[in-house]
Formats: structure tokens, sequence, C-alpha cells
């Protein structure tokens, strides 16, 4: 077992070498270990007085004039434009509003929508009535495209991401997947699945909750045809910040939201009866944005234009921080006491670590008392999240030094 002043003063070191360490700086943080920015990011230091502005000025002072005057209108566009590079998509192509699951429901009908167009087009082969779903994806992703299932007479078909490419056939027409798992972290092929889903004739709409800010996604370069995403976690938007929703430009045309908001319209302001859907993303746009949360979460994203800070950047931090807490995990901890269910290999693991512990729920209580803050999944997972722009490698070690007391009793 090696000695906690060994590996306290490799962290140190390795602190001092970071060349992201100076972002810390933009947040506001205490002395408490934060592991759990892939639930909720830590608030930017900035963002409170950009809030106060958008309360007091733009809503107090000029009120309906904010609409124009403020930007308000475009901010789902704009905003949608700061997110692109972030999860590689060129401009115009992500509008930002709504929850997850709400965008989730519509990339995935259209996604089907799309996909029987495809077929009366060719005018031959099956009917696209199947949609392939992760069958260990976040619950709302199931229970949205059961919905999704039923409303469009599909059925609905479970598989895990392994089993995606023989699941695959003649009448998928769409296929539900995560890129990173919420519980054990493990990160999915994304090109490959991709490659596959396009290959059987179906399209594939991929979530990017516990990837997006934390990793490279490659939307663009990937072909991808439909994402969503929060941006509450390594995008530090805030509770319940409004998500985001990827079409590629190509599918713009074609994109046919089941959720046609007058926010939507070609002519927002029309107030015309019929439905003339507008061009681009706006299609994806539903009811009136949120605008404080949304204005928020446009603040956070100030961090990513700090020099130095990039997805690259993130990334390589993100697995180095991860190296550094599985290796101190097996220096400090007993054997046999944790298992580890994040994937070793970097091709495979995501920007957290995910520990199985007989009682895990107890254990990570007692960790949060001691000033070591993760998070807990049933039944027996705990889950530590390394968000490289705060997280140092002083705080892994730390943790890890403090689980294994804990876990002593």
């Amino acid at each position: 077992m090696s000695e906690p002043t060994s590996l306290a003063g490799e962290a140190e070191q390795l602190d001092a070498a970071d060349g992201l360490a100076a972002v810390r700086e933009r947040f506001v943080l205490d002395d408490v270990t934060y592991l759990d920015g892939n639930s909720l990011g830590a608030l930017p230091a900035h963002v409170p007085a950009r809030v106060a502005d958008v309360v007091r000025r733009q809503w107090g002072e000029l009120r309906i004039r904010s609409w124009e005057e403020s930007g308000w209108w475009t901010a789902p566009e704009r905003i949608g434009d700061r997110i692109a590079p972030l999860v590689g998509a060129a401009a115009g192509q992500v509008v930002v509003g709504d929850s997850t699951s709400v965008n989730v429901f519509k990339a995935l009908v259209a996604a089907v929508r799309m996909a029987r167009e495809d077929g009366r087009a060719a005018g031959d082969g099956p009917v696209r009535d199947e949609i392939l779903v992760d069958a260990t994806t976040f619950p709302t992703d199931g229970y949205i495209a059961e919905s999704a299932a039923r409303m469009t007479g599909c059925a609905l078909r479970p598989v895990t991401p392994a089993e995606v490419t023989g699941a695959l056939g003649d009448r998928t027409a769409a296929v539900l997947l995560n890129h990173v798992d919420y519980r054990t972290g493990r990160l999915h092929d994304l090109p490959a699945l991709t490659a596959a889903v396009h290959a059987a004739g179906a399209y594939a709409v991929w979530d990017l909750c516990h990837s997006a800010g934390a990793l490279p996604v490659g939307l663009d370069e990937h072909g991808v045809d439909l994402a969503v995403g929060c941006t509450y976690k390594y995008l530090n938007g805030g509770p319940g910040s409004p998500a985001y929703l990827y079409v590629r430009r190509a599918l713009q045309p074609r994109f046919d939201s089941p959720l046609p908001g007058w926010n939507s319209h070609a002519e927002p302001f029309g107030m015309r009866s019929a439905y003339a859907p507008a061009s681009g993303a706006v299609r994806g746009r539903v009811g009136t944005p949120d605008i404080l949360s949304l204005l928020a979460l446009e603040a956070a994203l100030d961090v990513w234009d700090e020099e130095g800070v990039s997805v690259s950047a993130v990334r390589a931090k993100s697995l180095a921080l991860t190296d550094f807490f599985l290796r101190c995990v097996g220096a400090y901890v007993p054997d046999g006491r944790v298992e580890s269910v994040t994937p070793a290999a970097h091709a495979e693991r995501g920007s957290q670590v995910a520990l199985r512990c007989d009682d895990a729920a107890e254990v990570m209580k007692r960790l949060i008392e001691r000033g070591v803050v993760g998070d807990y999944r049933a039944p027996d997972v705990l889950r530590f999240g390394f968000t490289p722009l705060y997280v140092g490698f002083a705080d892994v070690e730390r943790a890890a030094r403090v689980l294994a007391r804990t876990l002593a009793g």
C-alpha cells in the first residue's frame, strides 16, 4: 500500500503543472471536495451579477423591450451556437430550450417520421416500425421512448449498446443511445454505432448529458442525425437549466417536430391558424423560452472563452484525474472493499468513476458528512464525477483517502 504522503506529494506536483488550474478561481467553491459535477456543475463566480442585470435592468427597466434590445428572442439559437463547438458541431444546428426529456421526444418522433418518409420514397421494403433504445439508459429516456413508440405505432426493443449492431434490421426506424452510461461512466463508441445505424437505413439519436463539456463528441464529423443534452452538468448552467437539441443541417428541412409551437413558426407573430415551420434549427423551438435560466447558462459558458480552455484540454485532464483517482483508491482502500465498474481503457471511459460497494448508500452519506461530495445510484454504486475546470489532483487524492477512512469505520 502506498503511503498517503507519497501520493499527496504527487498530487501537489500535478496541480502545479496543470494548465487548467487557474480556471478553478472562476467558480464558487469552498473546502468541500466536490465530485458531483456529473449531476450539478458548480456555480461560475460571475453568473450572479449577470443574472442580476437580467432581472433588474433587462426585466425591471427595459421590460418588454428586452425581447429585441437585449436579444431575448434570439437567445435559443445564439446560445446554441455557443454550445455547438463543445459538441463538435458547426453553427446553426443547435437550439437551446425545454428539458432533455422534451428534446428526446422531439428528436425520436422526428427520426421515425423521416425513416418512414425514406421508405415511402423508396417504394419498397417493410415499414420502419421499430425503435431500439439503450436498455441501460437513464430512466426518462426509456419512458420517453416508450411513449414515442406508442405515438408512432412502433415496437420498442430495449438492447444494450453492445447488442445494437446485431439488433438492427430493415424495420428499424430510430435508435436512441447514451454517449456515456450514467451509472458506470462507460463511454460508448459513437462513430461506430452511428455508422451501423446508418448502414441499416435508420436514424441515430444520441443523449449527450454525460459527455458534453467533458470530452470530444464530434457530431458533424461522425454524421450524427440528432442529439440532445442537458446543460447543468459539465456545462455548469445551473439547476434545471435548459437542454439543447442538435439537428444535422442536411436534415433540417425534413425535421418534423411533434411539438410545433408558435416559437418554431415561420412567422411567429403572424398569429396564423395554420402551422408553417421555420427554417433551420429554429424548428426545434416550441414555446416561450425560460429567459432567466437561459441567460444564466449563457453567462456560465463564458468560462470556455478562457485562454487554454478547450474540449481537448479538458479531456486530457479528465483522463489524468480519473487515472489518478483509481490509483489512489487502489493504494488506500482495502482489497475487495470496492470494485470499479468504470472501464480502465481511456477509449471507453467518460469523466466519472463508479465504484461498486455493498453499503453504497450509507458510505456516500458518511462521505458527504466528511466533506467529500459524490453521489449514489441504486443498488450499490458510488459515483464520483470529475469536472476538470475546477477539480484538481489534490481533490482526487483527498477523496480516495477519506473514502478509505470511511470504509474502515
